[in-house]
């Protein structure tokens, strides 16, 4: 069982360490809005020194009523000299915070912007592999909530600097009557900051745990609530089933929500207890200090004012700085994130892939395994493909067929041996001009819910204004009938999220999916059963198509319709992560082997 008090130390040992991480958010902070950044700095010290002012103004109206009282001499110019200060001090103290509110929102909105972009940013520069890791979804999904939730940081900081400055002016007058009282106060406040501090790290921790639930809880809401699986939950009745799993997971994460927030007012309770007995006993000591007439009554009022307001800020600020320290671990979720780097980039030669292929394509015993798994799905793989071939990849579900298209495209690198382009390593050439070379459509294309210029344009967005570009690319994927049914035309909306949309069959979806990899001017084109929604002879005509507008490149296909694969120039077919045959259709076909009886399954159907 672990010992409390080291849990403790590595509790506060941990808020030190994330306090670390600060000045990164403020540099963020600062660039994205430099000049308000400035002017609520500003204004927060101005609007900081302004109670300790308007506690003297007070002090001085009430010490000339009571000569005034006794019937002495005064001067009444000066009573209304000081209440007009007093107002005027009021007035400022009200545009200070109408000001600083008004900033505030402002950077709020601006650090939000730069922060969502700056996370967009890096998000796309990591690697496949980390989306495909549970624990990065639940470090991204945290990620993303702070570029919201740590807004709020940003303005307990601008406030924690107010009620210092605060502090600090009312502090300066409670020292020149008696720094005791001072010491009294934070004393007296001390307790319920450590117990506040406690309980915030351990709603830290408890929300680190639950963030799986959470991702659970949104994914089941998502399912009984989204336009993509409402058919099936109608048809198939899963809302009971839906409902049961979601509150079984809101009921586990209230339970155990309750019970910390069941621990914080209990204990918190005590110990503001303290707190009060500081205030008061000053206050006490105060009132029996005027009683003995060894203070004026304005000095009283300026006293009493300025032990209630440094006893307020005090707690405030306690609060805050714990409030700060213990956000700022959420925030090293954010910063963490900000520190994971990818492993697949371009390598310090950064080499331009060669225009046009001379030698193509070459698998030189390459092996992988994805990452967590210790399975080789290819295994000392070895081919070559040359340009201008248009090459089949056959083989059964799991072997390795989709593994080898997304090595060609880097979106991994192989664990073993090498892939070589005009035979040198794909890894020595610059990353994104290499992808620049490639067009790949997969199977599980994105359906966007934008505009039909927009679903084609990001084959290549640089091309998105470029309407002969992409009515080009529609033709030679059978899509420019569909869009010149569409009233906008380009313009038109596609899918049921926004308002005019228009949805689309899955063969409709496919033939705009396969204009994006004809409007890629690659050298390669690769097309991971897109198709798979199409009838056989729809299928038919796309592949046909395919392999005329690929004449003069190198074109790669996966299908597990014979019909299309006897198109190609060549076939290989995958077995156990090698490649078991390798030949034409008819070649294959007469073999005794794994194509021949993939294809006789098949084509037995059909007779």
């Amino acid at each position: 069982m672990a010992n409390p008090e080291s849990s403790q130390r590595e509790a506060w040992k941990n808020r030190a360490a994330a306090l670390k991480d600060l000045p990164e958010l403020w540099n963020l902070l600062w660039t994205s809005a430099p000049g308000s950044v400035t002017v609520t700095l500003l204004l927060r010290v101005c609007g900081g020194v302004t109670p300790l002012a308007m506690l003297y103004a007070a002090k001085r109206i009430i010490d000339l009523i009571a000569v005034a009282a006794k019937g002495q001499p005064y001067d009444p110019r000066e009573l209304w000299l000081w209440v007009g200060v007093e107002f005027g001090l009021a007035s400022l103290s009200q545009v200070i915070g109408r000001g600083i509110d008004f900033f505030d929102a402002y950077i709020a909105d601006r650090f939000s912007h730069r922060l969502g972009l700056k996370i967009m940013r890096h998000a796309a520069s990591l690697d496949l592999s980390s989306f495909e890791d549970p624990a990065f979804h639940d470090q991204l999904e945290r990620a993303r909530a702070q570029s919201t939730d740590r807004i709020g940081m940003l303005t307990s900081a601008g406030w924690l600097l107010q009620r210092v400055v605060m502090l600090a002016a009312l502090s300066a007058g409670i020292i020149w009557y008696s720094p005791w009282l001072l010491l009294v106060l934070v004393a007296s406040v001390l307790p319920a900051f450590l117990v506040e501090s406690h309980f915030a790290f351990l709603g830290y921790t408890l929300a680190h745990q639950l963030t799986p639930i959470r991702r659970s809880l949104d994914y089941y809401l998502a399912l009984g609530s989204s336009r993509e699986t409402a058919k099936e939950v109608k048809v198939f009745a899963l809302a009971p089933h839906l409902e049961t799993k979601y509150t079984a997971l809101s009921n586990e994460v209230m339970a155990k929500n309750r019970e910390l927030a069941r621990r914080r007012l209990a204990w918190g309770a005590l110990f503001s207890v303290f707190a009060t007995i500081g205030y008061y006993g000053s206050y006490a000591y105060l009132a029996h200090e005027a009683l003995l007439l060894r203070m004026s009554l304005g000095t009283l009022t300026f006293m009493v004012g300025a032990i209630a307001g440094a006893n307020g800020h005090l707690q405030t600020i306690f609060s805050l700085f714990s409030n700060i320290a213990d956000q700022s671990l959420f925030l090293r979720d954010l910063i963490l994130f900000f520190r994971e780097t990818p492993k697949i980039r371009s390598s310090e030669l950064k080499l331009t892939p060669p225009r046009p292929m001379r030698q193509g394509l070459e698998f030189e015993n390459v092996s992988f395994s994805y990452p967590g798994s210790d399975r080789l799905v290819l295994d000392r793989l070895s081919f070559r493909l040359s340009p201008g071939q248009r090459v089949a990849l056959v083989g059964e579900n799991g072997e390795g067929k989709t593994t080898v298209v997304k090595l060609i495209a880097r979106l991994y690198d192989p664990s073993a041996g090498r892939i070589l382009l005009d035979g040198q390593d794909l890894r020595d050439y610059d990353v994104d001009k290499l992808r620049n070379e490639i067009g790949v459509i997969f199977q599980d294309f994105i359906r966007y819910d934008l505009s039909a210029r927009e679903n084609i344009a990001v084959g290549d967005i640089h091309q998105l204004l470029d309407d002969e570009a992409l009515w080009e690319a529609s033709r030679k994927s059978n899509a420019s009938g569909l869009l010149e049914r569409f009233p906008e035309g380009l313009e038109q909306m596609l899918g049921r999220r926004f308002e005019g949309g228009v949805d689309l069959s899955g063969g409709e979806w496919q033939r705009v999916a396969l204009a994006r990899a004809y409007l890629r001017e690659a050298q390669i084109l690769i097309l991971d059963e897109p198709t798979a929604a199409l009838d056989p002879m729809a299928e038919f005509e796309v592949f046909q198509k395919f392999v005329e507008l690929t004449q003069d490149k190198l074109a790669i296909f996966i299908s597990h319709r014979f019909s299309t694969v006897r198109m190609a120039d060549r076939i290989l077919v995958l077995s156990h992560g090698r490649i078991a045959q390798d030949g034409t259709h008819d070649d294959l076909v007469q073999a005794d082997g794994i194509y021949s009886q993939l294809f006789e399954v098949q084509a037995s159907s059909y007779r």
